[in-house]
């Protein structure tokens, strides 16, 4: 078990909540992955390297406000960390709440103590399946 990776997936996720780019950066591979699975900004696209991530962050926080992805279940598994949780957030043009219980996920492989690749689930036992295991 790596708990560093446990610990750099933490502080990614509290950095993208607090919507500071720059310390998400830190916890990332400058050759980052990032696939992102929001149906709202065309899903299933893959944003690479920084400047990827940072072209696809200020897409999600111009259509949602208030973003929050939370984890209450984190598993390391070799380099891998899942985390299955929720996200909630609200359309900024409709006000629209998207509920607090939509489930959510991601799989991050990391690589010297850095995330070389993010995936995004909509689906929790999809990013479970991923990895090889089950709910």
């Amino acid at each position: 078990m790596s708990q560093e990776n446990v610990e750099a997936f933490k502080r990614a996720m509290d950095a993208g909540n607090r919507q500071d780019v720059e310390a998400l950066l830190a916890e990332l591979d400058p050759e980052v992955e990032w696939h992102a699975a929001l149906p709202m900004l065309g899903g299933d696209a893959v944003y690479r390297g920084h400047e990827g991530v940072r072209e696809f962050l200020p897409e999600v926080w111009e259509v949602l406000a208030d973003t929050r992805v939370e984890f209450p279940e984190i598993r390391d598994v070799d380099d891998l960390v899942v985390g299955v949780g929720h996200f909630r957030g609200r359309g900024k043009g409709s006000g629209v709440g998207v509920e607090a219980e939509t489930p959510f996920a991601y799989v991050v492989d990391f690589r010297g103590g850095k995330a070389i690749r993010v995936r995004s689930y909509l689906d929790p036992k999809e990013a479970l399946e991923a990895v090889g295991l089950s709910e």
